[in-house]
């Protein structure tokens, strides 16, 4: 897989040359932890013991947490045809409090909007790695935007998909979202624009796949809703996927390659992002793969105790959480190193977790998980 740096809009920026904001639900909490006295005591509140800890977990500690708390999706073959996928709609979720900046030692200035631009079809190559991903609730249906990345189990035969909490686990008082499935280089040859009628194979270029295995930070468990504040400071998640219709393939073979996650990238080493997604409200209709390009991203900070939140200047609109923010690390190397999770309407700028251990211990548990 090759990959270049062009120019757009003025800006140096990563561009994957050969190559989605979201979804809330409602039901039962859930919550859980490696639960010790000396953590119940220092715990925020309605922050369960043990999550103030999370630094300090080890990969049994993970390993506890998945038994719990790692949804194990529902397939139902049919459900994903075009007409349910168009009546898909993005919910809410990237909102930002009405607090937004209430952590005034950690924030930048606000970027300035960068106007959101759609790639040229046909797709190429290497854009396969970003999709759209769609859910189901007992309140309708949802969609959100997805990265293939790179698994260091199995190297050239990953089956993760990298996205943000939201588009997958309602939060504090919500539940798994449920039939989850991931469509890669949604509407690649620009088949659909323009709101013309399809067929599945015109649309879903190397099919559907299905989430196997579903996990979110633990802390997007314990808080999460439906607007922003300082839980999206952690609002990512991750699925492993499989294809019933591609039995013993990959979806990094499939696609053609991944994207590796650049975990704790330094901020003087980002000098660049651009972010991808499907946006789907208005002015976007969700059937074209945007991005923007954004220099150093700035920083965003709802509380201090935990890592800011990267933002750039970006006009995406809500169905673009989940989606890929790339950069290149020192070696020259294509990374991700954070997802869309909030956002102002009207949109003028995106916000994105910064990926700490925390998100990595969460990244690495579920590369342990069974493979389709």
């Amino acid at each position: 897989m090759t990959y270049r740096i062009s120019r757009r809009a003025g800006l140096t920026t990563v561009v994957v040359a050969a190559l989605a904001l979201g979804a809330a639900a409602c039901g039962p909490d859930e919550t859980g932890s490696t639960d010790t006295a000396s953590a119940a005591a220092s715990a925020k509140p309605g922050l369960p013991a043990g999550l103030q800890d999370l630094k300090k977990w080890k990969a049994t500690d993970w390993a506890n947490w998945a038994k719990q708390h790692v949804l194990k999706n529902q397939i139902v073959k049919d459900l994903w045809t075009v007409d349910a996928m168009n009546r898909a709609t993005p919910a809410e979720a990237m909102k930002p409090t009405d607090k937004l900046g209430t952590d005034t030692g950690q924030n930048d200035p606000l970027p300035g909007p960068v106007q959101a631009k759609g790639e040229k079809h046909p797709y190429t190559g290497n854009m396969a790695v970003f999709g759209k991903l769609f859910m189901k609730s007992p309140k309708g249906t949802y969609v959100c935007s997805g990265t293939v990345v790179s698994d260091p189990a199995h190297p050239g035969k990953s089956n993760l998909v990298w996205t943000a909490g939201h588009c997958l686990h309602g939060g504090k008082d919500g539940d798994w979202l449920q039939n989850i499935a991931f469509v890669p280089d949604y509407n690649r040859t620009g088949a659909a624009s323009g709101g013309k009628q399809v067929t599945l194979d015109q649309v879903a270029p190397f099919g559907r796949w299905w989430a196997d295995y579903a996990m979110v930070a633990p802390q997007w468990v314990a808080e999460g809703g439906e607007t922003g504040g300082p839980v999206s400071q952690y609002d990512s998640g991750i699925i492993q996927v499989a294809n019933p219709d591609m039995p013993g393939k990959s979806l990094e073979e499939t696609v053609g390659g991944s994207v590796p996650v650049w975990f704790n990238a330094p901020r003087n080493q980002v000098h660049a992002i651009t972010a991808y997604g499907y946006p789907s409200a208005r002015p976007f209709d969700g059937q074209e793969l945007e991005y923007c390009d954004g220099g150093a991203p700035s920083k965003l900070s709802f509380d201090a105790d935990r890592p800011t939140m990267l933002t750039i200047g970006c006009t995406m609109t809500a169905g673009s959480s989940g989606g890929g923010w790339l950069t290149r690390d020192p070696s020259g190397k294509v990374v991700l190193v954070s997802n869309t999770s909030i956002g102002p309407n009207p949109s003028a700028w995106l916000a994105g977790p910064e990926l700490d251990d925390q998100a990595q211990g969460m990244f690495q548990q579920m590369t342990t998980l069974p493979q389709p």
